[in-house]
């Protein structure tokens, strides 16, 4: 759902319900807060004035660069603590890293970046239209579809991977497409297929015009108001939201604190939800559980090797995160009523702060949903409680598809990560379903009329693609030195005169260096994934641990010789598992843009450094493929994919033993 990446419209404010809360933490209350506007405009500034900043001069990222672990986990509030923002710049043919030292406005370094690409800017997108509208070989592509007025054609440029090409050596490039967008909302439902360019970014003009045919545009409409959609179904009685006394949660700045739970968070242009210094109360210990954790990378890989779709092979994060993903949250639609909602600050492309209001939002939830329960036969009691979750949520918007991140803290001392996928899925324009039925009247003999989607509308076809996300787990089991401990069930065959044939045993493995900690599921050959404290014993004597515990999930099918697959090589494995290094963000590497391949995670671990009773960090991959259905057009439901990190043997007993009846 992600081929289609129409220029963004200009952020509109809104006002917002008075129901609404907002929460507006001081400026850098934290070693770990986001960058504010003051602290962008002092990089900026300092930028400028070592005359590196011109007209010309486009910003692909300005980030937070986080002062070292040690000095974090010291940190105590009240003391000083170092601010330091990351910058990466385009200057003509080159690009270049900065780091700025935004309270003591000074440049602390700058390098030219070597061999690499940064993310598309804003800017770029832009002058790919105007260079399409006024190509003649374009044109004429378009006057050969009857095309002739280009007031409502959008035309947009998206990455073009990387595949080998002479043309692609040295050169900055995006693959341009256009859509029709008269009479509509937005255009993804209306391809111009078959017209497709090469351009080259840095300068400024097409290389070369690719017309694959002529194909209908579909007339069809993708509108989601409810003017397109036609008659609504009754509104259901209302179900109310409210906390008359408040929420249980205290807030200071980005501090949060709830039911044992403490942790810090901030929003961050490139990761989205960055979740830190996570930890549990038990007692009178404050006992860490996360050190970080955040998403790394986004690969969404189509499935349809045609001239103008083998090449969409994203990797949202590293590749546009330019274009600012972090979507702001409507009130009582992305989140309930009892929310409390977080503003924070990006960028545009010549470096200057942008507010994103509405960025993220926190809530108390209670569902229905039963902690534990016990009937008791002999007497007829009942126990039971109910339960209570912490969710903290935003949502990213990557071109057609929007992606709800939700962290969701629970009463018994797990964390559950969800992906919540979508949005609109990326279509290509197709002759209509008549030109593919057989003489019978039927579509071909596995009934799709298409051999790399469905249809989903008239001349319209969905195209198959998969989504992996990759999440950077900076587990700190009561402390940085951790191991991963696997635990295979393994079948026991049991001797003969048993009444039994079979059980199965837990035979533990520790990893000692990376390469053990390359893991996938099987549902063959079934493990358990816990990071362990090997120096620290709970009461039954085994060390503590938390468990990376999955849920459905899916691996590539790609062959491992594929450019995409090498270049978002993370997807090989489930699990990874590294020695901590500051450096190491991004499973498909800092710059992914036109990559290679063997980048991020590959590069790190080939080394097979050790990972047992270290500082580690784990990785996971969350999978899943879409065959498109008629039910996902024009706007596709909302799927869940996740994990959740559990406590095991971390607790003397059950955490949630202690709730009480009436919540």
């Amino acid at each position: 759902m992600r081929a289609v990446r129409l220029f963004a419209p200009l952020l509109t404010l809104c006002l917002v319900s008075a129901a609404a809360v907002f929460a507006a933490p001081p400026e850098s209350a934290h070693p770990l807060d986001g960058l504010s506007a003051k602290e962008i405009w002092a990089a900026y500034d300092v930028l400028q004035a070592a005359g590196h900043v011109d007209d010309a001069t486009r910003f692909a990222s300005v980030l937070l660069h986080e002062p070292p672990k040690g000095e974090v986990l010291a940190w105590k509030p009240g003391a000083p603590f170092r601010r330091e923002a990351s910058a990466v710049l385009l200057q003509g043919p080159k690009a270049y890293e900065a780091v700025v030292d935004v309270a003591r406005r000074k440049l602390v370094s700058w390098k030219e970046l070597q061999g690499a690409q940064p993310n598309m800017v804003q800017s770029e997108e832009e002058a790919v239209e105007d260079l399409m509208k006024h190509d003649p070989d374009v044109i004429a592509a378009f006057k050969r579809r009857g095309i002739v007025n280009l007031a409502t054609i959008e035309c947009y440029g998206t990455t073009p991977g990387y595949f080998g090409a002479p043309e692609e050596e040295g050169r900055r490039l995006v693959r341009a497409a256009c859509a029709e967008r008269h009479g509509v909302a937005w255009a993804y439902g209306r391809p111009i297929e078959g017209v497709n360019a090469v351009v080259d970014l840095r300068e400024r003009k097409i290389l070369r015009v690719i017309d694959t045919g002529q194909v209908p545009v579909p007339a069809g409409s993708a509108g989601l108001d409810e003017d397109s959609v036609g008659t609504t179904r009754p509104a259901p009685p209302p179900i109310a939201l409210a906390q008359p006394q408040g929420p249980a949660f205290s807030l200071k700045g980005h501090e949060v604190a709830w039911q044992n739970w403490s942790f810090q968070f901030r929003l961050d242009p490139r990761r989205g939800l960055i979740v830190s210094n996570v930890r549990y109360q038990d007692g009178p210990r404050a006992r860490s559980v996360l050190y970080q954790g955040s998403l790394s990378e986004i690969f969404v890989p189509y499935m349809d090797p045609a001239e103008g779709w083998y090449y969409v092979t994203y990797l949202d994060l590293g590749e546009y995160s330019g274009f600012d993903l972090i979507s702001s949250l409507e009130p009582g639609l992305d989140c309930p009523d009892n929310a409390v909602f977080f503003d924070t600050t990006s960028i545009t492309d010549r470096g200057l702060p942008r507010p994103r209001p509405r960025a993220a939002c926190l809530f108390e939830r209670s569902a229905g949903e039963v902690a534990w329960r016990h009937l008791d036969e002999g007497t007829g009691v009942i126990q039971s409680r109910p339960q209570r979750d912490l969710v903290l949520r935003m949502i990213l918007t990557a071109g057609n598809y929007d992606y709800i991140i939700d962290w969701t803290f629970e009463q018994n001392g797990a964390i559950r990560i969800g992906v919540g996928a979508t949005g609109i899925v990326a279509v290509k324009a197709v002759p209509p379903r008549t030109a593919s039925l057989d003489p019978d009247g039927r579509l071909d003999a596995e009934g799709r009329g298409d051999p790399y989607g469905r249809f989903v509308a008239e001349n319209t076809v969905a195209v198959n693609h998969d989504h992996f996300f990759s999440f950077r787990l900076d587990l700190d089991v009561d402390g940085t030195a951790n191991s991963l401990e696997i635990d295979h069930l393994k079948p026991r065959r049991l001797p003969p005169g048993q009444p039994r044939k079979s059980i199965w045993v837990v035979e533990s493995q520790t990893a000692r260096a990376e390469k053990e900690g390359q893991l996938h599921m099987s549902m063959e050959s079934p493990a358990l994934w816990r990071f362990v404290n090997p120096a620290i014993r709970g009461p039954m004597g085994y060390p503590v641990s938390y468990e990376i515990m999955p849920d459905h999930n899916a691996m590539s099918l790609l062959a491992a010789d594929d450019l995409p697959e090498r270049r978002a090589a993370f997807v090989d494995h489930t699990l990874w598992v590294t020695p901590y290094r500051p450096e190491e963000l991004y499973a498909a590497g800092d710059y992914p843009t036109q990559s290679h391949g063997g980048d991020g995670l590959p590069a790190w671990t080939a080394a097979n450094r050790p990972i047992e009773n270290t500082d580690i960090v784990a990785w996971y991959t969350v999978g899943f493929h879409h065959v498109v259905r008629a039910e996902d057009w024009p706007v596709t439901g909302t799927t869940w994919h996740g994990f959740t990190l559990r406590p095991f043997d971390f607790f003397a007993r059950n955490a949630a033993l202690d709730l009480p009846k009436k919540p």
